[in-house]
């Protein structure tokens, strides 16, 4: 591995859209007590489901520590690699590398940015965060993968989406956040983001969904579907404070262009009618640390089908046993309909404060 001074714009990479065919996917196996309960038996069926899934179009990796090795093998498809790396928690979307792509030559490389839980001391999620920050390099350094080591920046693989072609869209309450970057100017971010992700445009909407602790990343509230095309997590209920928040994110959508100067087709998905909560048995069987952020029943959990995976043959939609999830799997296979479009029961991620996009890491080809 080699890591470069430089920048992904300056040697002609850019981040891909997720869309496109890619040769890999990285996952991290499910065990902090604080975040999953009952020694995460739910949540690792969850995780086992959508690796299988994953593995049967693209390589599979499944970083796991030492202690959980055999477990992971035993309980995962053969097509699996299970990798030793530790981390502080399952989160591959934010803590592993993001990749960017060189459009002539095809090599790719990945990024590693600062992580800090979701805002460091000011509003992080966890006391100690020191081997997601390592997860990275750790990983580009075991597969060959050269890296830009953007640290000090901090940013996460969920606060990103691209369309692959120069736009890149963000919420202002993330990436402005004040335990992220404090001491730079919007500004500033953005020259960051274009820098690395190779971008041309960067669109900046207000918010994410309501409740999501990583001070709302894009990935759940809007996602490109392919070029100029986005959903976004929407309700019809004015009482529902996420009407207020999808509203003003469309307003921004709806007067903005892409880098190539495409106006955005703008596909409402509608959130779940019944919130999903905390329940009183959820948190039985959870184990939190001292200075972890902590969870009270009856809390509103951040449920939303925009945080799909999307695999080189399937798109994986979270589903939450409400009216709404056929609705979801319908309308991403009609903007999708090359793709096999397949819902999976993600209650037991969300839990854990997350969804299936936030536990999944493209590599692209």
């Amino acid at each position: 591995m080699r890591i470069f001074n430089s920048t992904p714009r300056d040697d002609n990479f850019r981040m891909p859209g997720e869309f496109e065919r890619h040769q890999g996917c990285i996952m991290i196996w499910p065990v902090r007590p604080g975040s999953w309960p009952g020694e995460a038996a739910a949540a690792k069926k969850v995780f086992k489901e959508i690796a299988g899934h994953i593995a049967q179009s693209e390589n599979m990796y499944m970083l796991t520590d030492s202690e959980h090795m055999t477990e992971a093998e035993q309980m995962l498809d053969d097509k699996v690699r299970v990798v030793n790396i530790e981390t502080d928690d399952a989160w591959a979307r934010d803590v592993c590398p993001t990749f960017v792509k060189n459009g002539h030559t095809g090599d790719v490389r990945g990024i590693n940015w600062k992580f800090n839980a979701w805002g460091g001391d000011y509003d992080g999620l966890y006391k100690n965060w020191e081997k997601d920050d390592k997860a990275a390099l750790q990983f580009c350094n075991m597969t060959g993968y050269d890296c830009y080591d953007a640290n000090p920046f901090v940013l996460e693989g969920g606060s990103i989406h691209s369309d692959g072609e120069g736009t890149v869209i963000v919420t202002d309450s993330c990436l402005l956040s004040k335990g992220r970057n404090p001491d730079m100017s919007r500004e500033q971010i953005e020259h960051n983001l274009k820098k690395y992700l190779g971008a041309k445009k960067i669109i900046w909407i207000p918010y994410g969904i309501y409740n999501d602790e990583t001070n709302e990343h894009v990935d759940n509230v809007c996602a490109f579907t392919s070029p100029a095309n986005v959903v976004l997590a929407w309700t019809d209920n004015e009482e529902d404070p996420q009407y207020a928040m999808s509203l003003a994110d469309m307003k921004v959508l709806e007067r903005e262009t892409d880098a190539r100067g495409r106006k955005f087709n703008v596909h409402k998905l509608h959130i779940p009618d019944v919130p999903v909560c905390i329940t009183d048995n959820d948190l039985k069987g959870l184990v939190f640390e001292a200075g972890e952020d902590m969870r009270e029943a009856g809390e509103r959990l951040a449920a939303s089908y925009a945080n799909f995976y999307i695999a080189n043959d399937i798109v994986l939609v979270p589903q939450f046993g409400d009216v709404k999830d056929k609705q979801a799997v319908d309308l991403i296979q009609n903007l999708m309909p090359e793709y096999e479009v397949i819902g999976v029961y993600a209650r037991d991620i969300i839990v854990g404060g997350g969804n299936i996009h936030c536990i999944t890491q493209q590599i692209p080809q």
